[in-house]
């Protein structure tokens, strides 16, 4: 075929997607920018396929595809549906921390992974006509129903603030496709509201954080390393004191926002970024926690003679990072 044919049939092809996309509603946004123009990867699939298959056969969603396997959910994305998924593609998952994209694929990350791939998915199929010149929350298929923040404005969509759909209205049998350029984080609280993995659940750091009224810093912008006690370890500290001081301390706004910050650290750090040493906290002042890297791993001094210990590292969030302990933290001078 001449150069010429070959220029022609692209031109043909790529005329036939820009008029397929959309669901005929004249929304005010017929011009869609390069942010949101068909790219070619998807677009070479010929006949619906399941959206799993699709991206099998798009070539370029190879973490994706196996990120879904390692989570167990390619058996529910090849259901019935609809489903709208946002795709990151592997250029997308190259933007994370290599040592993290390798471990979330690993046994021990499964409930994690499956919590951030079902936060890229939303029931029914939601195209992007449905999207653009508004700003909606929309519930995700995530555990908990952590929502996604939808801005359609300017004639492109982003997600979360800083995440855009490039290539919308990819059609498969069971939904819809939306190609996005990163991966998709939930924040602190969501990851703590829906994480479930056998006896490790953190019901009662999530009340907790949403009676001290912590749940808008800790689902906000900032960066931050939470050491979230579980509820084994809550139901400890519980035995510990008795439950009339548990109970006073869970109603006591300002000495429980105390306790909390005293687990959460300004920024981000990771398993493999811990020294030992005193670390300040975001509850300031004397405030302080010193960790102790060993080879059995880390454990954490508060103002108690029993040393909290991490049993469970790098759950990544959006403004953050979650380490999980077995002790609640109590800060010097509390009464109790």
């Amino acid at each position: 075929m001449s150069k010429k044919s070959l220029f022609l049939s692209a031109l043909l092809l790529s005329s036939s997607l820009a008029a397929g996309c959309g669901d005929g509603t004249n929304t005010g946004n017929t011009n869609p920018t390069p942010d949101m123009a068909t790219a070619p990867d998807l677009s070479m699939v010929a006949a619906p396929k399941d959206v799993v298959d699709t991206a099998v056969a798009a070539g370029t969603f190879k973490t994706l595809v196996a990120a879904v396997q390692a989570a167990g959910l390619e058996t529910t994305l090849r259901g019935t549906g609809p489903f709208t998924v946002l795709a990151p593609n592997d250029a997308a998952f190259a933007k994370l921390p290599p040592f993290l994209s390798t471990q979330l694929l690993t046994a021990p990350y499964k409930t994690e992974l499956s919590l951030i791939l079902t936060y890229h998915v939303v029931s029914g199929s939601v195209k992007s006509s449905a999207l653009l010149g508004k700003t909606q929350d929309v519930a995700s298929l995530a555990p908990g129903g952590a929502k996604l923040n939808i801005n359609g404005s300017n004639n492109k969509v982003v997600i979360n603030g800083n995440i855009n759909v490039t290539t919308p209205d990819v059609e498969a049998k069971n939904g819809l496709i939306h190609i996005v350029d990163s991966v998709i984080l939930p924040s602190i609280v969501d990851t703590a509201v829906g994480y479930k993995d056998g006896a490790t659940e953190f019901k009662t750091l999530v009340a907790a954080v949403t009676a001290a009224d912590l749940v808008p810093t800790l689902s906000g912008p900032g960066t931050f390393t939470v050491f979230a006690p579980t509820d084994a370890a809550f139901a400890a500290l519980k035995t510990s004191i008795g439950d009339a001081k548990f109970n006073a301390l869970l109603a006591d706004k300002v000495k429980l926002g105390r306790v909390l910050k005293y687990h959460v650290l300004g920024a981000t750090a990771y398993a493999k970024d811990v020294k030992t040493g005193m670390v300040d906290t975001v509850a300031g002042g004397t405030d302080k926690l010193t960790l102790n890297v060993g080879v059995a791993g880390v454990t954490i001094s508060d103002s108690t003679a029993t040393a909290a210990k991490v049993v469970f590292t790098d759950l990544p969030n959006r403004n953050g990072v979650i380490h999980v302990i077995d002790k609640v933290l109590i800060p010097a001078n509390l009464a109790l």
